[in-house]
């Protein structure tokens, strides 16, 4: 699972809870594939992500230090930071590891770089 896809993972279909967001991530084994760079795409995915959300997912890998806390407004003018979230977000891949819901502490696992976000009959 890349982080990308972390940031858009919710547990809001359980029943009885409101939000469910950002869930909590615990990685046990991750591997790095480095990819091609593209800031275009980087500048483009932006928006559609959750700033505190990413920042959370660099915490969780320990690169806190590369991301700032607080959402510059000239991302698109920083190349620099551009290839660190292309690093956080497409290269770092979790391949074991849990999700665990804000609210219920629900743990969803992660087999195989898959997170397993299916629910039991009594959760829906």
């Amino acid at each position: 699972m890349k982080l990308s896809t972390y940031n858009f993972l919710t547990s809001k279909a359980i029943k009885g809870v409101k939000v469910g967001y950002p869930l909590r991530l615990t990685i046990t084994k991750k591997d790095v594939v480095e990819t091609e760079f593209n800031p275009t795409f980087i500048e483009r995915l932006l928006p559609k992500l959750d700033w505190n959300t990413v920042y959370l997912a660099a915490q969780t890998v320990e690169l806190a230090d590369d991301i700032p806390q607080e959402q510059p407004a000239n991302v698109a003018d920083n190349e620099e930071l551009l290839q660190r979230l292309h690093h956080l977000l497409l290269e770092i891949d979790v391949l074991e590891g849990q999700l665990e819901c804000p609210e219920t502490g629900r743990v969803f696992p992660i087999a195989d770089g898959i997170p397993n976000m299916l629910l039991n009959e009594d959760e829906v």
